[in-house]
């Protein structure tokens, strides 16, 4: 079982400035819930009960969010208010919640690696980029699929794809490969986005990985790649080169929340459902 998921979660969110000013880009609402609950249930769906979360400054309100307000649990005891915060009680309750600071902002392979003072080296761990919102109606979240995939092969990497237009390269890393088994691929090349002429195919990684221990080892020795940022693609590059990192095609929907589109569209969505 993965234990342990990281949240990377000390981005600017300036696409979605002025708003993110003053509010973590995390903590944007999709209806009633913010961005980082919604990764979090994601992650105990999975298994995992240490959510280890990667801010920076004025990212306070998520330490607040998963803690217990004493002044508001008081003023809306026994009311009929009262059951709008069971969901995160509950979260509260089941999970632990540690938190580092990443103080330069050097890409998302560089999160990974100040998170390892949470996480450790001795076991696989979960990654969840809050933004990427996905949803499952069968119920079985993308995590929760990918970690069945790990569970046959405890030793490779995984990593969730998702074909996206040719023309869309440019905005993901982007994986090849061979199907091993049904929607599963072993990764021979990975490009962190390519130009639609340059990408060798169109299946994008999002925001969810599975990652074992290793990758701690390589991050220790990446040199800084395209936009003078530490990324996990070429860290995972390295792994897949010796056979340890598979692609898995995930079977659900996924929102980019990290756009004003992509977060009106998950609005609406979720609205419906």
């Amino acid at each position: 079982m993965i234990k342990k998921c990281l949240f990377p979660a000390a981005g600017y969110g300036t696409r979605f400035l002025p708003a993110t000013k003053a509010i973590p880009k995390e903590m944007l609402p999709v209806l009633t819930k913010p961005l980082l609950q919604y990764g979090v249930e994601e992650a105990l769906s999975a298994g995992c009960e240490v959510m280890a979360i990667v801010t920076g400054r004025g990212k306070r309100a998520i330490e607040d969010h998963f803690d217990i307000s004493y002044e508001l649990e008081h003023q809306i005891k026994g009311t009929s208010k009262e059951h709008y915060l069971s969901e995160i009680r509950s979260i509260i309750e089941r999970c632990t919640f540690t938190y580092v600071r990443q103080r330069e902002m050097k890409g998302l392979g560089h999160a990974v690696l100040i998170g390892e003072s949470l996480i450790g080296r001795e076991e696989s761990f979960a990654v969840i980029l809050a933004d990427d919102l996905c949803d499952n109606e069968e119920g079985k979240t993308v995590l929760y699929q990918m970690a069945e995939v790990h569970k046959r092969y405890p030793d490779k990497c995984v990593v969730a794809i998702e074909e996206v237009p040719l023309e869309e390269t440019n905005k993901y890393g982007v994986i090849a490969g061979k199907e091993i088994e049904e929607n599963v691929i072993a990764v021979e090349d990975m490009v962190e986005k390519p130009d639609p002429k340059d990408a060798p195919s169109n299946y994008a990684i999002i925001g969810r990985y599975i990652l074992v221990p290793e990758i701690f080892d390589v991050l220790e020795r990446t040199k800084p790649g395209k936009g003078g940022e530490v990324q996990i693609t070429d860290a995972l590059l390295e792994l897949a080169k010796q056979g340890k990192v598979l692609a898995y095609k995930f079977k659900g929907r996924r929102f980019d929340c990290g756009s004003v589109d992509g977060f009106v569209e998950a609005t609406s969505y979720f609205y419906k459902r």
